[in-house]
């Protein structure tokens, strides 16, 4: 019967309903079998033609909140990226978190000279004979794709960059690369174009085995928005202080101490993280 009903994408496309699509969404956040044909379950007699994909969104967060909280923050995980904001730097810190695990030297938020003029870099990665040039472009809304000129107008930032640093023989470096980082998705045109220029682009979702979601689940790297135990207010403020790693508060608990958490919330805020992050060799 589910076969026939029709739900509403964000975009406010009609497509048919998968089943399938949800249980494998449970079953990445780490439910179990048994709940996730529970909560499936539950869904399914909820359906109605033209219920929306953040309503079965909603509904199934709710339940896994209720039933397994490591899921729910993991399942939140896309969402809870998009509320690294208002502002694009928490986004820029994030995208600097995650070149750090894999043992880059990182500066973010700096202005670097270019042949031509100044720019604000937003992340800037270097190892070895390696170094990143970074931009970050961070959306509110999943609506929201990078069409060709972010590629466009950010290689030419980039190969202005690049000829300061190849003339400066302060720098040991010889490889240099402009790099795209977004929350959302990139265009055809925009992938295209990057693939010609050589710029790289990681998106939600692109590419596959290096996306902005593999990167994350590989490295555990979660973002505080994605704890259940953390009101919006809360978060927003361990934003506000630099704070955008759900590990940076479990290492510190001072952070929580000195925002006036009590003993028996830190401790649950801990347990939380520790069981959203228990495969990290940093938690066993």
């Amino acid at each position: 019967m589910n076969k026939s009903i029709k739900v509403k994408k964000f975009s406010g496309e009609l497509v048919d309903f998968d089943v399938n699509k949800l249980r494998r969404s449970l079953k990445n956040a780490n439910a179990d079998h048994n709940l996730v044909q529970q909560i499936t379950d539950e869904i399914e007699k909820e359906l109605f033609h033209g219920i929306s994909t953040k309503i079965i969104y909603d509904k199934a967060f709710k339940l896994l909140k209720s039933r397994r909280r490591p899921s729910a923050s993991r399942y939140k995980l896309k969402k809870a990226i998009m509320e690294l904001g208002p502002s694009g730097f928490p986004f820029e810190n994030y995208i600097g978190h995650i070149f750090k695990h894999d043992g880059y030297d990182v500066n973010v938020g700096i202005v670097m000279k270019g042949n031509c003029v100044t720019h604000e870099v937003d992340v800037l990665a270097c190892k070895e004979e390696r170094c990143y040039i970074v931009e970050c472009k961070y959306h509110n809304s999943q609506g929201k794709a990078n069409d060709v000129k972010i590629p466009l107008y950010i290689h030419s930032r980039f190969n202005d960059v690049k000829s300061q640093l190849e003339y400066d023989p302060s720098k040991p470096f010889t490889d240099y690369q402009g790099w795209i980082f977004t929350n959302t998705r990139f265009t055809s045109d925009a992938m295209d174009y990057a693939k010609c220029a050589g710029l790289q682009l990681v998106s939600w979702d692109y590419p596959e085995t290096k996306s902005l979601k593999y990167r994350i689940n590989k490295s555990r790297l979660f973002p505080i928005t994605v704890l259940t135990s953390l009101t919006k207010r809360e978060k927003q403020q361990f934003l506000k202080e630099g704070v955008v790693l759900c590990k940076e508060i479990y290492e510190a608990p001072e952070l929580l101490e000195k925002n006036g958490f009590s003993k028996t919330r830190i401790r649950k805020i801990r347990e939380d993280i520790q069981d959203l992050c228990e495969d990290h060799e940093g938690f066993k």
